[in-house]
């Protein structure tokens, strides 16, 4: 249940259905994540909501929270499930929307739709529609439903943010969503094209925990909160399963909000996407911060140099405030060292960490002390050597943790 980078759209959805389906017709087979009602019993389901659901429908659940904490399903609601599942949280919001109310149980998996059109129709219950779609192209009207409920589907869908578009477009103004999903505080970042089960069997697919509440935000979802987080992986059987979580500090959220008047505008959108702290907090998040750090070093003291002879040749004079431009290039060299310092958290090494911390001493001794551009372009490669370094040592960490070959 977890992101993987390089693979296409295909594999992705071959992957999650061949998954889905083992779960939905050999539910005693032997898991990753937790199944059926032990499931139930450890995400805190109460008793008497899961014990008069069909068997058939119990024994396939594979949620990774309890959605309904957020008490977004009310009485008389047309309601959207994504990622139904065999139905046990379709049937529960049944149930809450009462006779008058109608639950559209929406999965990608045919297996899983089967067992829960089945089910419910072996039941009686006759305000459950099944359908089989995907999250990124909702087969439903504009504004032609009161709530949605999710419970571990999210982390499975490639496009995300086209998910959460649609789920906008579908929802009433003012509708209320609750979700439950997975997340994760360190992104993955190594290419794990090489094996697309890794996508269903580990916590790849997952979104950063603050990147994910911002999507939502970002599509126009008001009153987004937190109503709990849990140590979902820590009851996976596999200690495989629970290392990998463990690496990228993987867990489930559930969340509550609900859908503002109008979604913002694409151009709106667009300079939310582009603001420059939610960049420093990716890179950061995902080593890049050292190499980047470095490159604007690289570029305020020789980008400068050049575009200073290129104004002289063109005949244009311009004044240049040389301890400004020292003060720049040195931040940014610190902030270079800083970064890859900060990485022995990751892959447990201080090899780089030593010529970084010597580039940008060396550097700064060149730029307040005794200038030379011989001795400013060594601290420079120092810089550059230890960066690189850091950054193929956080990617060997996760390759061996997700069980890849080293790059």
């Amino acid at each position: 249940m977890v992101a993987i980078l390089g693979y296409s759209r295909e594999q992705i959805f071959t992957a999650v259905k061949d998954m889905y389906t083992a779960v939905a017709d050999a539910p005693l087979s032997h898991f990753h994540f937790p199944v059926g009602d032990d499931a139930c019993r450890t995400l805190g389901y109460p008793p008497e909501q899961v014990d008069t659901l069909p068997g058939a429908i119990r024994e396939s659940f594979a949620g990774v929270g309890y959605p309904f904490r957020a008490e977004a399903v009310r009485r008389g609601d047309t309601v959207l499930d994504i990622g139904a599942g065999a139905g046990n949280d379709a049937v529960i919001a049944s149930r809450i929307a009462g006779p008058e109310g109608h639950v559209v149980a929406l999965d990608l998996t045919p297996a899983m739709t089967r067992k829960l059109k089945s089910a419910v129709s072996e039941s009686g219950i006759d305000n459950v529609s099944v359908v089989q779609a995907s999250a990124e192209r909702l087969p439903l009207a504009d504004a032609s439903v009161d709530s949605i409920t999710s419970n571990g589907a999210l982390n499975l869908v490639p496009d995300k943010r086209r998910a959460v578009s649609e789920m906008f477009r579908v929802l009433r103004p003012g509708g209320r969503v609750q979700l439950a999903d997975v997340v994760i505080r360190r992104p993955v970042t190594v290419d794990c094209h090489e094996d697309p089960r890794l996508w269903v069997e580990c916590v790849v697919g997952a979104t950063v925990d603050e990147d994910l509440l911002t999507m939502f935000r970002d599509a126009g979802f008001e009153d987004v909160e937190v109503v709990r987080e849990l140590d979902y992986f820590s009851h996976s059987p596999s200690e495989q399963t629970r290392e990998v979580a463990a690496s990228f500090d993987a867990r489930s959220l559930e969340l509550g909000m609900r859908r503002g008047a109008r979604a913002p505008s694409p151009l709106v959108q667009w300079l939310k996407r582009m603001n420059p702290a939610r960049w420093l907090k990716s890179m950061w998040r995902r080593g890049f911060l050292g190499m980047a750090s470095l490159a604007a070093a690289l570029v305020v003291c020789y980008g400068t140099l050049a575009a200073l002879a290129l104004l002289g040749v063109l005949g244009i004079g311009l004044a240049l405030d040389e301890g400004l431009w020292a003060g720049a290039i040195a931040l940014f060299a610190v902030l270079a060292a800083i970064a890859v310092v900060a990485g022995m958290r990751r892959h447990r090494s201080p090899g780089p960490s030593v010529p970084a911390v010597a580039g940008a001493g060396v550097i700064l001794y060149a730029l307040f002390v005794d200038y030379s551009m011989v001795v400013e372009l060594a601290g420079f490669v120092l810089l550059a050597a230890a960066a690189f370094w850091d950054l193929r040592l956080r990617r060997r960490v996760q390759t061996q943790v997700l069980g890849l070959e080293a790059a």
